[in-house]
């Protein structure tokens, strides 16, 4: 990047005297900016018409001239970072705040939050990792998956006041008496991103993509074919009947792009940058449905920043703060709620570990301190009582005769909270005479990972998306832990009681029956909850119609900043 050299030699220009006037030769600039003598004089005379400095030379060879310095590299690299602001140029803007955590953080801090930019409401979220790429079908990260959700559509969708699926790209839809043919009326005023119209054709053909992918063919096992029976109007033919379908395609696994472009979608923004370091979504001018009120959204990616200021909590942000976290006077709490996504502990029944053994380990975590004491930061999550509101969890009365085996093995993936609960258990179980091998697997999910069918013992984080019931009915069709927690006969079991489960036509019929599912796999002390972690999103004043949806997010759509906040 031109800008940033420029700085980088006005710095080593400056530094030896730290701004004051200097009596150097051209030779010595040239030596202290690893330039030739021609090179530095272009540099002061670029530098000069900058009116940065300015540079008196004598003549003669040898003589000393003077340098007189106008501007600080800091003032100078703040006032480039607002010209590459204004010209839209904000990959430029964070090449020019590469610093130490302490001097970016103070750097930064007056682009973060919510600000007018040439006239245009942006909301500028500091994040502390690079996002990965929203490809189609399921994605292991929280805000991965939110951010398919404000670039992408789906046929259906969830909204925060309607407990079940709306319509999306699909204004509406109707199924036949036998739940075996479901219809899509498809909007005829939809766009892509880049302006062209939607041709209902190409939602067909990217449907057909994501069902053939292994892990969505198992979640929409029950559809035969899809067809376009009518210009507007895209057919669902089903094997056996699927009460959860309208739920499926209004999941983020099932959003839509266009079938030649992955990152072409047809939501309320768009993105214009994603990178390692900036990822920059804008609005959408022909979305189809509520136009968002702010027109830019943007990450700025800084871990060094986190890395110093957050510790290990900055790799499992369940609290977000947009705009410097640590400048409290003007940072405040707008929403907050308990997740109802927890992690877990799964218990895998064998010569290993009986049941009773199982039903004693998960008294051990829910019925002694083991949960009170971990030592986590406080505010960051609570022990569970409950797998979802209302789903209370069985526990065995009378344990005390049993003895756990000598040996167990426990896997576990992310998030990092699990590294702390895992020592606990491992410390627990020593203290009544079982040994306790712990095995981590980094990543964020089960996929790839080959150890699961040695594990007696099994944690991970089980994220709920906006209806609850279904994303756990989802889980259990669709994670590759099932496979290896229980038995062949067990698991094929499970399969054929979901099936059933899915043919109950009324919602509170489909929840009851999966409540009873969950219910039977905590009794058998297969599956118990740890714990819930603690949504929090700070902001500061003048960012508006923030509310936090189920992932620890918010609507993008539904913030906003008054006018008065215009810089």
């Amino acid at each position: 990047m031109r800008q940033l050299n420029r700085l980088n030699q006005f710095q080593r220009l400056w530094q030896p005297s730290a701004g004051a006037p200097q009596q150097t030769t051209v030779a010595e600039l040239a030596a202290r900016c690893f330039c030739s003598e021609r090179h530095a004089r272009t540099l002061l005379s670029q530098a000069q018409e900058a009116g940065w400095l300015s540079w008196q030379a004598q003549s003669g060879r040898g003589k000393r001239g003077t340098l007189t310095f106008h501007v600080t590299p800091e003032s100078l690299r703040t006032e480039m970072m607002e010209q590459a602001l204004a010209r839209g140029q904000q990959q430029n803007a964070l090449e020019l705040a590469q610093r130490a955590a302490p001097e970016l953080r103070a750097l930064l801090h007056p682009f973060l939050g919510g600000q007018w930019q040439n006239n245009a409401p942006t909301l500028r979220i500091p994040y502390y990792r690079p996002l990965e790429p929203l490809r189609p079908g399921f994605l292991p990260g929280r805000a991965e998956q939110h951010l398919a959700g404000q670039v992408f559509s789906g046929l259906t969708r969830f909204a925060h006041d309607n407990d079940e699926p709306v319509g999306d790209l699909a204004h509406h839809w109707e199924v036949s008496d036998d739940g075996l043919r479901w219809h899509f009326y498809i909007r005829s005023t939809l766009h892509w991103h880049n302006g062209d119209p939607v041709d209902t054709a190409q939602l067909h053909q990217r449907l057909n993509r994501l069902l053939a992918l292994p892990a969505l063919r198992t979640l929409f096992a029950s559809v035969q074919h899809i067809e376009v029976t009518h210009a507007q109007c895209l057919t669902f033919t089903l094997a056996k009947p699927d009460y959860w379908l309208a739920h499926r395609l209004a999941s983020y696994c099932s959003v839509l792009a266009h079938p030649d472009n992955d990152a072409l979608g047809t939501g309320p923004f768009r993105l214009s940058v994603f990178g390692p370091e900036l990822v920059r979504l804008e609005s959408h001018g022909r979305y189809h449905l509520s136009h968002p009120l702010l027109q830019t959204i943007e990450y700025w990616i800084t871990p060094q920043l986190f890395a110093q200021d957050l510790g290990t909590s900055c790799r499992h942000p369940v609290q977000l703060a947009i705009g410097q976290g640590d400048d409290l006077s003007r940072l405040r709490p707008v929403s907050d709620s308990i997740s109802l996504g927890f992690c877990y502990l799964t218990l895998r029944q064998s010569k290993r570990l009986t049941a009773a053994q199982a039903q004693k380990l998960i008294a051990l975590i829910h019925q002694t301190s083991l949960m009170q004491t971990l030592p986590l930061d406080e505010n960051l999550i609570t022990p569970s009582h409950e797998l979802l509101p209302g789903w209370a969890i069985p526990l065995a009365e009378d344990t005390e005769s049993v003895a756990f085996p000598p040996t167990l093995t426990l896997i576990y993936h992310l998030p990092v909270e699990l590294h702390t609960m895992a020592e606990q258990l491992r410390q627990a179980l020593a203290a009544q005479g079982c040994e306790l091998t712990v095995i981590f697997h980094d990543a964020k999910t089960w996929d790839g990972c080959t150890q699961l069918a040695n594990a007696d013992l099994v944690m991970g984080d089980r994220l709920i998306g906006d209806t609850p019931e279904y994303t756990l009915e989802q889980w259990l069709r669709c994670d590759p832990l099932w496979p290896h927690t229980l038995s062949a006969a067990q698991y094929a079991h499970l399969q054929a009681t979901l099936d059933a489960v899915q043919t109950q036509r009324h919602s509170a019929s489909r929840y009851a029956a999966l409540q009873n599912v969950f219910h039977h796999l905590m009794e058998n002390a297969v599956l118990t909850p740890l714990f819930n972690y603690q949504y929090r999103i700070s902001a500061p004043p003048g960012v508006n119609g923030i509310r936090l949806n189920a992932r620890g997010w918010f609507d993008f759509t539904e913030a906003w900043l008054p006018a008065s906040t215009s810089a």
